[in-house]
């Protein structure tokens, strides 16, 4: 007999009641540290008391009107993100894949109303772009489209990495290029600046838009507000969700006043994309991460936390074979099977999220205390000692 639950998801048998920063309690009171973070959603951590004074003001107000009315939270929102990004202007969604859909829309709206006929996306193997038919026919992986054709047409799914054969794909009639600039569920695997250098100007050279997906990479996980902006340069349109929210639903796509030129009143809605709620919410996170002060402790953690995993490589070299990623946002190349890992976690009351490439992921929340990282180191290293 199916659950009442969809039965979608392999759920690991424990349940949480409460959390309180970088720890989970589950039903039985036990205290797991969390370094999955919801997938890098909750970057203030469990119940952050400045986002709950946030979400319990604006709740005391109103919670949700439609977008047929102004919506002052909103545009305070959008006020933000536009400060702090390359963008001119900004579309709020419930969710990272939605702000794909859009993000693809707003690319063929783009080329439409310039009268060429140009659809192709050129997109990357391993990316995650979200669940619906438009993204994971981005994405181009066998694992997450089989069953569910005819697919929506008009991707090309390049190799990881590979810039001859971005070179060689791209063309006059190329819509855009979209990528991440760090993939998240890929494998926790960085794109070399130089590389995201390298796309930007190709874009330019042949007037293709450039879309990035930092729904994961995004909002400080890097130790920079945006992963790209390590490389200097800017897309035309950017999915932003996850730790946007700090744990409410909450996306954005952020785009150029010329990217965006074609997206007029009618061409796109959301019911809920944009309440008072999610953006009191949002605003706040913003306030607290889009900080220079915040940004440098990111840094100066993620240092502390990647030279005690490399420490930790190098202890247990039949289960771990190397440490990746950028700031907060990192990944143990694992010589087991991930998922091995992140069982022998629960038994130490420690929560990691497996990814492809035999990769662990580690996304704790950003404001994460020293001490609370050489406790995860120590557990993380009585679990691979359990499987050693």
């Amino acid at each position: 007999m199916i659950s009442h639950v969809l039965p979608t998801y392999n759920r690991a048998p424990i349940a949480f009641e409460k959390g309180e920063g970088a720890w989970a309690i589950a039903t039985d009171g036990s205290r797991y540290l969390d370094l999955g973070s919801g997938i890098a959603v909750n970057v203030l951590g469990h119940t952050n008391p400045d986002l709950v004074a946030a979400l319990t003001e604006q709740a005391g107000k109103i919670w949700h009107v439609s977008n047929l009315y102004q919506i002052p939270q909103q545009e305070r929102l959008a006020d933000l993100l536009v400060e702090h990004t390359f963008a001119d202007t900004a579309f709020i969604t419930n969710s990272g894949t939605e702000a794909a859909e859009l993000a693809i829309k707003m690319v063929r709206k783009y080329w439409h109303d310039r009268d060429q006929d140009r659809i192709e996306i050129l997109t990357f193997e391993g990316a995650f772009h979200g669940r619906s038919t438009g993204a994971i026919a981005a994405s181009g992986s066998e694992k997450m489209t089989k069953g569910f054709g005819p697919l929506m047409p008009g991707f090309r799914t390049l190799p990881w990495g590979d810039l001859d054969a971005l070179r060689s794909a791209i063309s006059d009639r190329t819509a855009a290029v979209m990528l991440e600039p760090v993939q998240g569920e890929g494998g926790i695997r960085p794109l070399p600046d130089a590389d995201l250098r390298d796309i930007r100007a190709l874009c330019d050279q042949y007037g293709a838009l450039l879309v990035l997906d930092e729904v994961q990479c995004g909002m400080g996980r890097t130790g920079r507000l945006f992963a790209h902006e390590y490389a200097g340069i800017a897309p035309d349109i950017m999915m932003v969700a996850k730790g946007i929210g700090g744990g409410f639903p909450l996306g954005a796509v952020l785009a150029t006043e010329k990217a965006a030129a074609g997206m007029v009143a009618g061409t796109h809605g959301s019911t809920y994309g944009g309440n008072p709620l999610a953006c009191a919410v949002g605003a706040r996170v913003m306030e607290i991460v889009a900080n220079d002060a915040f940004l440098a402790e990111v840094n100066r953690k993620a240092a502390l936390f990647r030279q005690r995993l490399e420490g930790l490589v190098a202890a247990h070299p039949d289960v771990f074979e190397a440490v990746r990623g950028q700031g907060l946002m990192l990944g143990l190349k694992c010589k087991v099977a991930p998922t091995d890992v992140v069982k022998a976690g629960y038994a130490q009351h420690l929560l990691t999220v497996p990814a492809a490439d035999n990769t662990l992921r580690l996304l704790p929340p950003l404001n994460i205390t020293d001490d609370e990282i050489a406790e995860a180191v120590a557990r993380l290293d009585r679990a691979a000692a359990s499987l050693a």
